[in-house]
């Protein structure tokens, strides 16, 4: 079942965060992970949501996007995403539709 990382930044270091957005693609890839939405204009419908920029990935597996979260390939690329902006995570496990 599929699995989505969904993130809220606020970019606090522009220069920083380019270099993150730069080299992080083939780290989601390599765990099999992929962009559905990274970044674009947000329409609020309900509710005060205090979003800055959206980014959700969808990843094959729950475990997949804990393995992708917790490698050493990205964990120098967390560091520099965490030094360049604030942000709130979550991931959740994809709904399956009944056979």
């Amino acid at each position: 079942m599929p699995a989505y990382i969904i993130v809220n930044i606020e970019v606090t270091d522009p220069a920083g965060f380019e270099r993150y957005r730069a080299a992080v693609p083939p780290v989601i890839a390599a765990h099999g992970g992929r962009y559905l939405v990274r970044g674009g204009e947000l329409h609020v419908m309900e509710g005060a949501p205090d979003w800055k920029r959206m980014v959700v990935l969808e990843f094959p597996s729950l475990d997949a996007a804990r393995a992708f979260y917790a490698s050493a390939d990205y964990a120098p690329l967390l560091a520099l995403r965490l030094a360049s902006s604030r942000n709130e995570m979550v991931m959740v496990e994809g709904h399956a539709p009944p056979a």
